[in-house]
């Protein structure tokens, strides 16, 4: 059709179709994806395999990592760990000129190292941040855009889902060419450059606005947050230690437990680490909870409580796993490179033209379907026209999660800030393209390689 690959024409019918579903018929996301899965199949004539790509999600550790990630952030909000930690940053840098607007984004960076997640990122954090920053003479839509950049955070820091499925995208293409515990360190990496990009586009915001420091009689003693929140500091360091293990110590792994039990060891790490971070957020946390103490019974509950939304994202990315494996049985993305290539496009071309690209879809398709749809094809084109797949990969979270936040008329993130901040929709996305375009600027520049990525 058009002299386009069957696997192109495939890809824009899903697409069109996740999108009309979405945007017109306002069907939830995990169903779209279930019912796109069958149009794919049934377009490319694969219902023989369809049992194949629906076990698939199963056998893969990472969807299992997706969702336990998923129910700890609910473990994390009932003990308090991140209100401790907004104070603390609050007595830190409230003194100076829009230091509102600073806690709202290393907030939200803390936020997004323990919960993963960019629209409830904005709300956890968002419903405490933007109030005080209006109080600070941030005008509401300057404050609403400033949170919804910081909450997008949540899908490019680790333990965003999004970030597990684009390592099962460029493990599944280039096998082994980075451990999991490479990638996701790499993943903090670029959510570090990221935190750096808002932190500069703030201050001149802040410089432009005259903003003024938080008062004085809203600024707690710092000697009292620290006493009360320090251990809760020590979160994310809990959920980093076995990745670094796994990473930098390789050798001293395989000396002790021999090159299987290593390999053990790497396979489960991002399984296990979840769980010693609710066992100590419970542990620091336990006075928060029912009767202040730490029982049973209120856990059960409150995991319980937390299915209705963590089951309908689980759901989201196990479609998008089988999405993904049913264009890998398609060999998807061999016949897309062959054609992407014979555009004749450099590799310089591709990085200005995909974040653009994303920037589009994001408008219309959450990033985990652009990322099962898309990921695997750009990934291996992006290679073979010199690029690192790696550092393609590591990219999708921030070029499909955080843009599709920002940009609407999906643009979760910059509708729930909205509310909180009770600003104008026209005057709201103004402000907000500010930080599209930024964000656009720094993806451009990492995926051009001219900023340093550790592990890669």
């Amino acid at each position: 059709m058009f002299g386009l690959p069957v696997a192109v024409v495939l890809l824009v019918a899903l697409v069109a179709f996740i999108a009309v579903m979405f945007l017109v018929f306002k069907r939830p996301m995990y169903e779209n994806m279930a019912l796109g899965l069958l149009l794919l199949v049934a377009l490319s004539g694969q219902w023989s395999r369809l049992g194949e790509y629906l076990v698939f999600p199963t056998k893969n550790s990472l969807f299992y990592v997706i969702f336990t990630f998923m129910l700890i952030a609910r473990i994390f909000d009932a003990t308090d760990a991140v209100g401790r930690i907004v104070y603390i940053m609050l007595a830190l840098v409230g003194r100076f000129r829009g230091g509102s607007g600073y806690v709202a984004t290393l907030a939200s960076a803390f936020m997004a190292s323990l919960s993963g997640s960019g629209p409830g990122n904005a709300a956890a954090v968002g419903s405490f941040t933007i109030p005080m920053m209006k109080r600070s003479g941030f005008k509401p839509h300057t404050a609403a855009s400033i949170e919804m950049s910081a909450s997008m955070l949540g899908n490019v820091i680790p333990p965003a889902g999004i970030i597990f499925l684009s390592f099962g995208v460029v493990d599944g293409v280039f096998p082994g060419k980075i451990s999991q515990s490479g990638f996701i360190l790499a993943a903090y990496v670029i959510g570090l450059w990221f935190l750096l990009q808002k932190f500069v586009v703030l201050f001149f915001i802040c410089k432009a606005t005259k903003v003024k420091p938080i008062p004085v009689e809203e600024r707690p003693k710092f000697g009292e947050v620290w006493k009360q929140g320090w251990p809760a500091l020590l979160l994310p360091v809990v959920l980093f230690v076995p990745l670094i293990i796994d990473f930098a110590a390789k050798g001293w792994l395989v000396s002790r437990l021999g090159k299987d039990g290593a390999d053990n060891f790497s396979n489960a790490v991002l399984m296990f680490t979840p769980g010693l971070a609710a066992v100590y957020a419970l542990i620091i946390g336990r006075k928060s909870l029912p009767e202040g103490k730490l029982r049973l019974a209120p856990i059960v509950d409150m995991c319980r409580g937390s299915l209705r939304t963590v089951v309908p994202i689980a759901a989201t990315v196990y479609f998008a796993y089988a999405i993904s494996a049913a264009f890998t049985g398609l060999k998807a993305e061999k016949e897309i490179e062959t054609w992407f290539t014979g555009l004749h496009l450099s590799l310089t071309a591709v990085v200005l033209i995909v974040p653009l690209v994303f920037a589009v879809l994001g408008m219309v398709l959450p990033g985990t379907a652009q990322v099962a749809i898309l990921g695997g094809s750009l990934v291996t084109v992006f290679a073979a026209l010199g690029g690192n797949p790696v550092l393609l990969a590591l990219m999708l979270p921030a070029l499909t999660g955080a843009l599709e936040g920002m940009t609407p008329p999906l643009a979760l993130g910059l509708f729930v800030t909205m509310g909180i901040a009770n600003s104008e929709f026209g005057k709201t996305a103004r402000a907000a393209t500010i930080w599209i375009v930024c964000h656009l600027l720094m993806s451009m520049a990492l995926l051009a390689g001219l900023l340093p990525i550790a592990g890669i």
